[in-house]
């Protein structure tokens, strides 16, 4: 009996450890890819994003429940500020956010989700590393052994668990630049305006304005199709429909039609501070300096069938922004009824650092101006998230907003209300209406590349971008200008940092407990082998013992 059982325990351990070593992966098997560094930059005496970038560490579920030293890996619809915040209590080494490729297939409600908590997050300060990397297979893979892990880890079945312990894969991270992170305060921010002159001698001004970057949690992933992409896609085709009414001079209005792109939009519109300055301070003629009726902001009007009037101060009756906004209202009342047009007052605090909306620049500069956006609230999570794609873009309501400020632009230039015309009257059809392909090619060509600020004039894919908005600026204005503001270096409004983009290593290996494991199963099967020839004799003599008492 002691001969048998011996034998069977020998044969078991035998076949547990064969299966066990021969599922065990490479120990130099890896897959390297590119993760996007969260925000990270100083605004207004402000720190803003995450101070790390540097992460050793074992990859691990948002769902295990303790995430120390851990690199936390979330998709999309994983992730929250909650999970993010408990991240950090628990001071993990990292969090790795993956980014699906085809973000219309993530669910509305996700995305809404997503958007909030990316935005909440912004406004946070970390040490902690947080990267964005598109997912791919390896990376879905990990994941999805990372959350089988973290599954088994939390049953209350202890053979699971040690199942799990032992043929688990785990999943080393590693950013190992050992470089610090540098500040950067030489970006410039680039600022276009042009203009249409208008009949007559020292006619007024209306100033037609929009930013054109992009924002969201990585800056290499931040493409804005909505915000402001559409706010730019409009200006872009208002120029280019004017610019035939302005061509000839029977139907050339009395007032010059200032058009401007301007950068920094989404850092407390610093490049429109910058232009106004340049203008009212520096200059020693400009169109603002003398009467401008309006100025007109475009934000975010690729959505919805809202459309909201940002304004610091109510216009007062008999200005010219009060009979604008009169018209605007009357072109949605008589052909879109459909779509809620309503203003919203928000005076400018004077005691905060930062303002909301891009009119109140001018506002400050006591310049009458308003902000059209289908967005309600200044702090919508739409306005800064990585998810903002063209996704998000419907192109029939795009348009119908442009044709909503054409329309009402055109009625107030040329008078035509007090001149009896229809209502109802379209202006903008045929050869004058907004171009379908055209729109649909500007909005391609302004989410091709990533629009944040510091790259714009780091990249030389992205100045592509603003040679071609400045091409089509002189192509259909007058007295086009390309603004270059460079920072005092000494005190500068905004500081970025670098490494942005990491090559990240990701390292699949077996847990430690699978080598214990491993090690333990050899040293009790080379102990029985060892025990076996020591006493070699004693069990002979049982063997032969055995055979005797069969045989009789």
């Amino acid at each position: 009996m002691w001969l048998k059982d011996l034998c069977v325990a020998a044969a078991l351990l035998l076949l547990c450890v064969q299966p066990l070593h021969a599922s065990a992966l490479p120990a130099v098997s890896s897959y390297e890819f590119t993760a996007y560094r969260m925000q990270q930059y100083n605004l207004a005496q402000h720190m803003h994003g995450c101070r790390g970038a540097i992460v050793v560490a074992e990859a691990r579920s948002a769902d295990e429940p303790v995430l120390t030293r851990r690199c936390v890996i979330m998709k999309v619809t994983d992730f929250t500020a909650e999970k993010f915040i408990e991240a950090q209590r628990q001071n993990a080494a990292a969090v790795l956010v993956l980014l699906p490729k085809n973000i219309s297939s993530v669910p509305h409600d996700t995305l809404q989700s997503f958007m909030v908590s990316e935005s909440a997050v912004l406004l946070k300060e970390t040490l902690m590393p947080v990267y964005v990397a598109p997912e791919d297979e390896q990376l879905l893979y990990m994941y999805e052994e990372v959350k089988q892990a973290a599954a088994s880890r939390t049953s209350s079945m202890f053979i699971r668990v040690l199942r799990s312990m032992v043929t688990a894969t785990a999943f080393q991270i590693l950013v190992s630049n050992n470089v610090p992170i540098k500040a950067f305060t030489d970006n410039n921010i680039i600022t276009l305006e042009g203009v249409l002159l208008g009949a007559g001698e020292d006619p007024p001004t209306i100033v037609i304005t929009a930013h054109y970057d992009s924002f969201g949690l990585a800056p290499w992933l931040s493409y804005g199709a909505d915000s402001n992409g559409s706010g730019v896609t409009i200006l872009l085709e208002l120029m280019r429909l004017f610019q035939k009414l302005y061509s000839s001079p029977s139907t050339r209005p009395p007032y010059h039609l200032m058009f401007s792109l301007t950068g920094g939009g989404k850092y407390n519109f610093l490049g429109t501070k910058r232009w106004i300055e340049e203008n009212l301070d520096h200059a020693e003629s400009s169109l603002l300096h003398d009467n401008v009726a309006l100025v007109l902001c475009l934000d975010t009007l690729a959505n919805s069938d809202e459309l909201y009037m940002h304004v610091s101060r109510p216009p007062k009756p008999d200005t010219p922004m009060y009979a604008f906004i009169q018209q605007l209202e009357e072109v949605v009342s008589s052909r879109f009824q459909w779509v809620k047009m309503a203003m919203i007052h928000k005076k400018i605090n004077l005691v905060e650092s930062t303002v909301a909306w891009e009119h109140e620049r001018y506002s400050l500069r006591r310049i009458p101006s308003f902000t059209l956006s289908h967005l309600e609230d200044p702090k919508s999570a739409l306005r800064g998230s990585m998810l903002d794609t063209m996704s998000q873009v419907d192109f029939r309501k795009l348009k119908r907003n442009g044709i909503i400020i054409a329309e009402a632009l055109a009625r107030y230039m040329y008078n035509l209300s007090d001149k009896g015309s229809p209502k109802d009257m379209q202006l903008f059809k045929g050869q004058m209406d907004f171009h379908d392909g055209r729109m649909s090619h500007l909005m391609s060509v302004l989410t091709s590349v990533p629009r944040a600020t510091q790259l714009l004039d780091k990249e030389p894919g992205h100045m592509v971008l603003v040679n071609s908005l400045e091409h089509e600026f002189k192509h259909y204005l007058q007295q086009v200008y390309r603004h270059t503001f460079r920072q005092d270096k000494r005190d500068p409004d905004i500081t970025f940092y670098d490494q942005m983009n990491q090559p990240i290593v990701m390292y699949r290996v077996k847990p430690a407990a699978f080598d214990l494991f491993l090690g333990g199963c050899i040293a009790a099967y080379l102990g029985i082998i060892y025990y076996a020839i020591q006493n070699f004799g004693f069990f002979y003599t049982k063997l032969k013992a055995a055979v005797k008492s069969k045989q009789q």
